[in-house]
């Protein structure tokens, strides 16, 4: 046949196969026979293309957690414990919803209701008898524990971060036009503080309870005197940072403020003077310029040791980088495969726990730099942890819709 004509009729004429079923051997009672041989207790490691899950999907799947919150139907983006007795959790997350749920069994005590937007920050009272909620269009809620209702609620613009005072019903947080906003609870008394006109991306109360120290998209940092309302110190230029401020944490004496930021530095900040002790980088000892690799570089979390002298910082290239704040200099550089989102330190000892994008909280030893342990069990990234006091217990937040109880077990507890 000429090639031509045959191409020729395979585009004018549709080809269909007809399949005669009356001939087929297998009818499906006899397919349902057939079936009762197969074992299939195997098919649970079958991946979503059919074939056999490799070992290493299968371990993505190991869940070493003690409870699993799952009342979220989106992204989980902040968790906080209640200081007083640690057994109550508050989660808030993209489905517009916040929840506070009991950590022994994950039971709701009650839902944070009301938001029109996700729920970025959460956070209980020094005290543990109120709840902040707010989310990112900047409706803020407070609800008092033992009754379980609201008692204020307030809307500011879009929402940084929200942080309770350290001895006092007074509620702070920061917003994208640059304000810090301060309320006494549940009265409403409210003051502003007017930073430059940017956002007001992070933000700390120091243990004296008289000062705030807030870090603002354009690299800035202002001392605030939150009695007065006034700046003592403002951190700018060449001292300041060259990006967005990211995270901050003031060592327990409230002496000194370590604040990271998307430039890739840490600067340790003296309270007393308003100077910048010294600036750390990822790079230290590695004779590196940041240059284009920036961005990889970003700092995400930061934090103070309180029983050493050091400090961790955690990058988005997956570094947790610990630094010596006597010597200024770098002790270890613990590697990730990617991403830390968040840090903690343990309140009594010098380990330091790391959550990242990869779902996996990590322990690490910081006068060694060595790996203590992990845990895993998200299948999706890690947005934000808290360690209970005792550091017994690890409660998580993740981009897979779940909250997350960890036990830590160590042979030195």
């Amino acid at each position: 046949e000429n090639p031509e004509e045959l191409l020729q009729l395979h585009e004018d004429e549709e080809i269909i196969e007809v399949i005669d079923l009356s001939d087929t051997e297998h009818t499906a009672d006899d397919l349902a026979d057939e079936l009762e041989d197969v074992d299939v207790a195997d098919a649970e490691h079958m991946n979503d293309d059919g074939g056999w899950e490799t070992e290493d999907e299968m371990e993505s799947e190991q869940d070493e957690s003690e409870l699993t919150f799952s009342k979220h139907t989106g992204s989980v983006f902040c968790v906080a414990l209640d200081p007083v007795s640690n057994t109550l959790a508050v989660t808030g997350g993209e489905d517009d919803r916040a929840y506070v749920w009991t950590v022994c069994d994950g039971d709701v005590l009650f839902e944070c209701t009301g938001h029109k937007d996700s729920v970025t920050c959460a956070a209980f009272s020094c005290d543990s008898s109120l709840v902040a909620s707010g989310d990112m269009s900047g409706l803020i809620k407070v609800w008092r524990v033992e009754s379980k209702e609201e008692i204020w609620s307030f809307e500011v613009g879009d929402l940084e971060w929200l942080e309770w005072h350290p001895c006092a019903p007074v509620l702070l947080a920061g917003t994208a036009d640059g304000n810090m906003w301060m309320w006494k609870i549940p009265s409403g008394e409210c003051k502003t503080f007017q930073g430059p006109n940017c956002q007001a991306t992070s933000g700390k109360i120091l243990p004296d309870g008289k000062r705030a120290v807030v870090g603002y998209e354009d690299g800035s940092l202002r001392l605030w005197d939150l009695k007065q309302g006034n700046t003592i110190y403002v951190i700018k230029g060449h001292e300041g940072h060259r990006g967005a401020l990211t995270s901050m944490a003031c060592s327990k004496d409230g002496s000194l403020v370590l604040s990271g930021s998307v430039d890739g530095h840490a600067k340790l900040i003296s309270t007393s003077t308003g100077k910048v002790v010294f600036s750390f980088n990822n790079d230290i000892g590695e004779a590196k310029d940041l240059g284009s690799e920036e961005e990889c570089h970003s700092v995400e979390s930061v934090g103070f040791c309180n029983v050493l002298p050091l400090i961790a910082v955690g990058y988005l290239d997956g570094t947790l980088a610990i630094f010596d704040v006597n010597t200024q200099s770098l002790r270890h550089r613990c590697k990730h495969e990617v991403g830390i989102v968040h840090l903690q330190w343990e309140e009594s000892s010098a380990v330091v726990s790391t959550g990242n994008l990869a779902g996996v909280v990590t322990l690490w030893d910081a006068r060694s730099g060595v790996m203590m342990s992990e845990y895993r069990g998200h299948s999706a990234e890690i947005l934000d942890f808290v360690l209970n006091r005792e550091a017994s217990a690890v409660v998580t937040a993740g981009g897979d819709h779940k909250a997350k109880v960890f036990c830590l077990q160590r042979p030195d507890r």
